[in-house]
């Protein structure tokens, strides 16, 4: 499942004008993503910080907070998108830190 197109939709508010999606080669990219948008947010949240450090548990409060998140994983035995929720989501990028933490 890794290499397969990931599409993530979210929506961070509950303002529907906040829909939106982004699309990534595999689910390793896709999980990337994530992750830079919550450090991102992080950085904006502390400027005055050099090193910002966070844990899992971090990262799925930010993940809950979001009003929606969701994936769409290309699967080639169907030629469809099968879906996948904010749980999924949460197991998948612990997966990748996790790989991440052993590099």
């Amino acid at each position: 499942m890794a290499q397969r197109h990931t599409i993530i939709l979210m929506q961070p508010t509950p303002n529907r004008a906040t829909r939106t999606f982004m699309d990534y080669e595999s689910v390793p990219a896709a999980m990337d993503g994530i992750c830079g948008m919550f450090e991102k947010r992080l950085k904006e949240a502390n400027p005055n910080l050099r090193n910002i450090t966070y844990d899992i548990s971090d990262l799925y409060k930010y993940i809950e907070a979001l009003t929606d998140m969701s994936a769409l994983v290309f699967d080639p035995s169907i030629r469809a998108y099968a879906p996948f929720d904010r749980s999924w989501i949460k197991q998948q990028a612990f997966q990748r830190l996790k790989r991440l933490a052993k590099n």
